[in-house]
């Protein structure tokens, strides 16, 4: 059973399936929204010192500024918790849903592994003065077929919501030593998830044309995290930092 509100802007699903709870959430923690998750869990801390709790009913939430925290029915504390900062991931291992919070410095990692989902919702919070500055990935579309040297110079758009065996690419186009360009749009600041995204892209293109098709992936969005700049990085994919918005 699931509940949509505000055009999206919630969505609640109750005793989701471990596969209806990961693209819940895959899609929450893209587009940067609050998640929660109540369910049935083991919790894992690996860092500074290691620690497991064992399984129990808890509440997760995870921030779109990257903190997350486990709460029990007990007390206004977490049990366990990772600060604002951290790149929260979520995985379908064995059938069983995982979140993983992972901070750099120091390096940790919590993981928390569900063995049955009472509720998944996620929330698109914002407040009013940042929604009036934050333009939409439709902004950053026309910006680019207006002006493609924003992009960079010599690039050539020749389709938008171009389908893939993997999904439409937001723009689809020419460099100017004329090699296929996919360009994924984030009006946001994004992390690994949208590097993922990307390189499927890239890799359904690649099986879909001829075999020595060069193609190029670029990330479009204001920022990336550090993480998400060490994928594109490791995965031969591009970064261009560009606003939805002149301002």
């Amino acid at each position: 059973m699931n509940v949509r509100e505000q055009e999206s802007r919630t969505v609640t699903h109750r005793e989701p399936t471990p596969e209806v709870a990961h693209e819940t959430i895959a899609d929450g923690i893209a587009r940067e929204a609050l998640v929660t998750v109540v369910g049935r869990c083991t919790v894992d801390y690996d860092g500074r010192a290691s620690s497991r709790l064992e399984a129990g009913d808890r509440l997760v939430v995870l921030k779109p500024d990257g903190a997350a925290m486990v709460h029990t029915d007990e007390g206004q504390q977490p049990v366990n918790w990772q600060p604002p900062g951290c790149e929260h991931e979520v995985l379908l291992e064995d059938g069983k849903l995982r979140l993983r919070s992972l901070r750099s410095t120091p390096d940790e990692r919590l993981s928390i592994t569900f063995e049955r989902l009472f509720q998944v919702s996620t929330f698109d919070m914002s407040d009013p003065e940042d929604l009036a500055i934050v333009g939409t990935e439709e902004d950053l579309r026309q910006r680019i077929l207006e002006d493609p040297d924003l992009l960079e110079p010599g690039f050539t758009p020749l389709a938008t919501e171009r389908d893939t065996p993997a999904g439409a690419v937001d723009v689809y186009g020419e460099d100017g030593d004329g090699k296929t360009v996919v360009v994924e749009l984030k009006r946001r600041r994004v992390g690994p998830d949208a590097v993922s995204q990307l390189r499927r892209y890239v890799d359904a293109l690649e099986r879909d044309l001829h075999a020595d098709a060069a193609i190029r992936g670029i990330l479009v969005a204001p920022s990336v995290t550090d993480r998400a700049e060490r994928l594109l990085a490791e995965h031969g994919l591009e970064f261009v930092a560009l606003e939805p918005t002149t301002g």
